[in-house]
């Protein structure tokens, strides 16, 4: 039995279709909500896989949310033993700030809704990724901020507007910029709460929506067949 610790930011950024594979195999998984959780205690080295969620905080907003370093100590312990770990959009800005990398507001502003992303120059290094980017039309993108390519990272990944989309470290590191885990019904939470910004950013939600029902079913089959793939390949 797999033991898998879920740091979380805001609830319905759930695990999506990854929870789906890791229950397929009867994974143990344990939810933190990051925010709160006495981080400096908890214990990121003993669980088969570490998974950071996203969150619509920044990475450098360490004054306004403290949590923050704890957060990133514990993911840089967690790397530095070359466990298995996996980031998703805020998830994956922590690992890159872990590993010594910048992160910051992109200055192309936010990209939010369904677009395509691109094989990066380190692709051939994973070809399960290849599989699922050339099998999905689009992947859902919901976030602001960007990240210098860690050092020593692949890049696996990129779109039209930013480039680091996906990176590597070894065999056991993977961050995603987008969210390949996202599923047409979770969505409906981003929804509302993503109400503020969404509508910050005049994002038309039924139109979001109407793209969602079309395009999220090809992700989340994708994505199935990705995650299992990524997990039989760590023996989790």
């Amino acid at each position: 039995m797999q033991s898998v610790l879920a740091l979380s930011h805001v609830p319905f950024e759930d695990l999506g279709t990854l929870g789906l594979a890791l229950r397929e195999r009867g994974a143990l998984i344990d939810f933190i909500d990051a925010s709160v959780a006495e981080l400096a205690s908890l214990d990121v080295v003993t669980p088969d896989l570490l998974v950071i969620l996203g969150g619509p905080i920044g990475v450098y907003e360490v004054d306004a949310y403290p949590f923050l370093r704890a957060e990133i100590d514990l993911i840089r312990l967690r790397l530095d033993a070359k466990l298995p770990t996996l980031g998703i959009c805020l998830g994956a800005q922590l690992m890159a700030c872990a590993l010594g990398a910048r992160v910051y507001p992109g200055a192309m502003g936010k990209e939010i809704g369904w677009s395509a992303v691109a094989p990066g120059p380190d692709m051939a290094a994973d070809p399960f990724l290849a599989h699922l980017i050339a099998e999905a039309p689009a992947m859902f993108h919901f976030h602001g901020d960007t990240f210098d390519l860690p050092s020593g990272a692949r890049l696996l990944a990129r779109s039209d507007k930013y480039q680091n989309q996906a990176f590597a470290i070894g065999n056991y590191a993977l961050g995603f910029q987008f969210h390949p885990e996202v599923t047409a019904d979770g969505l409906e939470r981003w929804y509302v709460g993503h109400a503020c910004e969404l509508a910050a950013a005049k994002i038309d939600i039924a139109g979001l929506r109407n793209a969602s029902r079309e395009v999220a079913p090809k992700l989340e089959q994708a994505a199935l067949r990705f995650w299992r793939s990524w997990l039989d390949q760590r023996s989790l």
